[in-house]
């Protein structure tokens, strides 16, 4: 299964743990998982219309999903998907 590596901030829903190896042929099916076993996290991930957040970056194995298919892009089951929330601020 791929494994989802949990940025700090969003610990705090999935028990503390950091990573989490959940089903999926492709990202957004990682991600289902994900919202599936840990709903609390939905609403930081998702908004009402069911799409990521602007501020959710997904990374396959060091690359943006936005550079490849989004989250229908496909996944190898050793591959590693990092979650992360825009950083802003001065």
């Amino acid at each position: 299964m791929p494994e989802l590596r949990i940025p700090t901030p969003w610990r705090a829903y999935t028990g503390g743990q950091a990573e989490l190896n959940l089903p999926g042929a492709t990202a957004g099916q990682v991600m289902e998982s994900l919202v599936q076993a840990y709903p609390a996290l939905r609403p930081h991930l998702y908004n009402p219309r069911g799409e990521l957040r602007p501020f959710v970056n997904l990374f396959l194995n060091g690359e943006n999903l936005n550079t490849l298919q989004g989250l229908d892009t496909p996944l190898n089951s050793d591959d590693k998907l990092l979650l992360l929330p825009a950083v802003a601020g001065g």
